[in-house]
């Protein structure tokens, strides 16, 4: 059954597939507060293309705190995030979007069959969930993922979705068989290691010169037109 499948598809979420209105960073500010006592200089802060463990590390480490390091404290930090990400999303629904052509594109690749579908990100898996499903995206769509709990360093996550993939596909998928799908120039640049074929879509921060300067093979304004996309996924 697996062996159907030509390619393996993963995207990344925030910048890619959605908007959450801000929902991400409001609860992980709170829960650095309150882990703590301060969220550090989160205001000039980026936090596209980066893991989540990661970016409490460097929040804490700007602000000079002795355990920013300390894998506890990071893990009680993410703890309290997820719980504080469930009560922003509710506030924040309205507000929340899938970016312009994210169903239709979905759609048309779950008619072809023979690409297998799945998520490279920065955000814990279940921030990952939470988020899909604040966005009316069922997560069951995408059927493998690596995530920023499977690993903090972005650069190793093509790896752990690769595994995943390969009982799915019959094989292990390499070089232009894996497609990473992202907004930000880590996005373009982490799957290096696997020869993973990136491809850039400019509704994050980043333009589309930003993301072909970065390694893209192909970059978008964004997904809109289905029938280019898929040309581009399946070369």
């Amino acid at each position: 059954m697996g062996s159907r499948y030509r390619k393996l598809v993963l995207f990344d979420i925030d910048g890619t597939l959605l908007w959450s209105a801000g929902a991400g960073r409001s609860a992980i500010s709170q829960a650095l507060t309150a882990e703590f006592g301060a969220a550090g200089p989160i205001d000039g802060y980026r936090f596209d293309g980066k893991t989540d463990p990661q970016i409490v590390t460097e929040l804490m480490t700007a602000a000079g705190h002795p355990d920013a390091e300390s894998e506890s404290r990071i893990a009680a930090v993410c703890r309290r995030y997820l719980e504080l990400l469930r009560v922003e999303l509710a506030t924040r629904k309205t507000g929340i979007r899938l970016y312009p052509g994210i169903d239709a594109l979905l759609a048309a690749m779950e008619r072809r069959h023979d690409g297998l579908v799945g998520l490279l990100t920065g955000n814990l898996a279940l921030g990952a969930e939470l988020k899909l499903t604040a966005a009316g995206l069922d997560p069951a769509r995408f059927r493998v993922g690596a995530y920023g709990s499977d690993s903090a360093v972005r650069a190793e996550l093509p790896a752990i979705a690769v595994a995943r993939a390969a009982p799915l596909m019959g094989r292990v998928p390499h070089g232009k068989e894996i497609v990473i799908i992202g907004d930000t120039p880590a996005d373009m640049s982490c799957g290096l290691g696997v020869g993973a074929r990136a491809l850039g879509v400019a509704t994050g921060r980043h333009s589309v010169v930003d993301l072909l300067a970065a390694g893209a093979d192909v970059a978008f304004e964004d997904l809109t037109d289905t029938d280019p996309v898929l040309d581009a996924i399946y070369a």
